[in-house]
């Protein structure tokens, strides 16, 4: 049995249901899987004085600490995220998690045994798995996805505890060869990483008859979607660039996020508001059936590791139209599924012209996508959580985690 720890700031809840779906997919897949066992210990982040800052964070505290979440143990500790002080954030996520095992201790219970700690992001979760990784006796393995490299990792006086904690575990994964190369210029070891793509539900997301599901949205033209959290690096504004220069279609743009009332200014602005459908944030069932009925999936990111939705679109059958950012190239490596642009308007619209002259068969479309499954994710993982075993573990004969495991930090 491969009892796994699995370790994630972004997993979704009641409060919060699509939040980070991608790791809970893989999560699930995992725990599926014969012969193996997860705990997910899915910290929540409140600010001081949480109660004054609204209906969200009371939300979130009222998650009860532990629950059974879709079949799979799920622990919510909290922690207290303050926005100056992002330098200790791990730290803090850290003493959550071990705040469940003293507990357990207080009330004379055993310890759970793991085998080893799988990190779903490099910050925090990284960071905390490593001080959690040496006070249990355990290996590590920390994914990176992207931001977590990108952004954090350029950060000051946190580029320092990734890299530490890089050198720390005791295997890596990437979720594009690009990230990887990103990584090992970071100083990461590049004997440590391997590559471990996303999946996707190939039976949720999947073709659809687009012509009537265009109808019924009421859509005549071109139906051109846009996937992502609202926020500069996803490039919203670079889309409504682009549709201002596609007249005729329409844009539906699925997330919600800071930046959607300058996004919805700017519509007004080029005067494309008429065209353009601010639909927020929308479960994953009503995402794949919106993805479906578009033409194109405009996604005009600057950066990723892989991006989830670029996978999705073409298991719908969409394809898709990106710039040239992390593993875009892994992705869209056909002509059929879409072309990869440099981040400007005027190249992205003809991008889209592009795709919607030479309109691919959807079914065309969705085989680039069909290497990705998460039933080859789940199989993947679990391989390389194994190896890092010592050889005892992985013949059956150790004991998971040390008897009397030390205080972390």
């Amino acid at each position: 049995m491969l009892r796994v720890l699995t370790l994630s700031t972004l997993y979704p809840n009641a409060h919060q249901p699509t939040l980070g779906l991608f790791v809970e997919h893989q999560t699930r897949g995992l725990a599926a899987r014969e012969n193996v066992e997860v705990e997910v210990f899915a910290p929540l982040a409140l600010p001081p004085a949480w109660p004054l800052f609204g209906r969200h964070y009371r939300a979130l505290h009222a998650l009860p600490e532990e629950e059974d979440w879709r079949n799979v143990v799920t622990h919510r500790p909290r922690f207290t995220s303050v926005p100056f002080a992002r330098r200790i954030a791990a730290k803090s996520v850290c003493q959550a998690v071990w705040s469940v095992f003293n507990w357990d201790l207080w009330l004379g219970e055993p310890l759970p045994k793991f085998d080893v700690i799988d990190a779903e992001f490099f910050w925090p979760d990284g960071v905390a798995a490593m001080h959690l990784a040496k006070a249990l006796g355990v290996p590590l393995s920390i994914k990176a996805r992207g931001s977590d490299i990108y952004y954090w990792g350029d950060r000051p006086g946190i580029r320092e505890q990734i890299l530490e904690a890089a050198h720390a575990a005791h295997g890596l994964l990437a979720v594009s060869d690009s990230l990887k190369a990103e990584m090992v210029a970071r100083g990461m070891p590049a004997d440590k990483i391997k590559v471990h793509h996303t999946g996707v539900d190939l039976d949720l997301y999947r073709p659809v008859d687009r012509t009537h599901a265009k109808t019924a949205l009421g859509v005549g033209g071109p139906l051109l979607a846009t996937v992502g959290a609202l926020i500069e690096r996803k490039g919203q504004s670079f889309a409504l660039d682009a549709l201002a220069r596609l007249p005729g279609s329409t844009l539906l743009v699925i997330g919600d996020g800071p930046d959607r009332a300058a996004l919805e200014r700017r519509a007004e602005r080029l005067g494309i508001s008429g065209r353009v459908r601010f639909l927020g944030a929308r479960p994953p069932e009503e995402v794949a059936q919106l993805v479906a009925a578009a033409d194109v999936m405009l996604l005009p990111t600057r950066a990723e590791g892989i991006a989830n939705v670029w996978v999705e679109a073409l298991a719908c059958g969409t394809p898709v139209v990106t710039c040239d950012a992390g593993g875009a190239r892994e992705v869209i490596d056909t002509p059929a599924a879409g072309r990869v642009v440099v981040r400007d308007a005027e190249a992205l619209a003809e991008g889209v012209r592009q795709v919607l002259t030479h309109a691919p068969e959807p079914e065309v479309v969705r085989r680039s996508a069909e290497r990705f499954s998460w039933e080859r994710n789940a199989e993947e993982l679990e391989a390389h959580l194994r190896s890092l075993l010592p050889s005892s573990l992985r013949e059956g004969s150790g004991e998971g985690m040390s008897k009397t495991p030390k205080q972390p930090l």
